[in-house]
């Protein structure tokens, strides 16, 4: 089979004389060992529903909440992130609230200047977090919570279909 890129659009495939093309998004042809999918994040994370909460904790056995977001980072998306709830939302690029996609993370306290909780958002509505009854998914809008901003230290890859191939 002999196979060739041409710019990373199409493939043409050659085998036993016959000949066929292949469409590809240029994602597609990246190495996909350099693609993160958010549900490797996602399994990670769900995998320490049911932790304690302990002020202080990075994991594996308990978390505190910023520990929790750098360890599902780590572990899932091989990003390593800093440790406090501020230096994170200090350190990525910000995103607008309206904007929330799964994968970023959520911050929470009484200003920009003053962040004291942080999820990660499984979609625009929920975040699985740690906090004071452990490592849960909840609402990103509920009442105790002071939504102050978003970032995405990870842009996750997309899902891609692999074609199929004519002849």
């Amino acid at each position: 089979m002999f196979i060739k890129l041409v710019k990373g659009v199409a493939v043409s495939v050659a085998a036993l004389g016959m000949f066929g093309v292949i469409n590809m998004s240029a994602n597609q042809t990246q190495a996909s060992a350099s693609k993160v999918h958010f549900s490797n994040v996602k399994r990670v994370a769900t995998n320490e529903l049911g932790k304690p909460y302990s002020y202080g904790a990075v994991g594996p056995n308990s978390f505190d909440c910023s520990g929790f977001t750098q360890y599902v980072m780590k572990n899932g998306a091989n990003r390593n992130i800093v440790r406090t709830a501020q230096a994170q939302y200090d350190s990525y690029k910000h995103v607008k609230k309206s904007k929330i996609k799964k994968g970023d993370l959520v911050f929470f306290g009484s200003s920009k200047s003053d962040i004291y909780h942080v999820g990660i958002a499984l979609n625009k509505h929920q975040m699985i977090d740690a906090q004071n009854r452990g490592v849960i998914i909840e609402p990103i809008h509920a009442p105790w919570w002071n939504l102050v901003g978003a970032s995405r230290p990870v842009s996750f890859a997309k899902k891609t279909v692999k074609s199929p191939v004519r002849f």
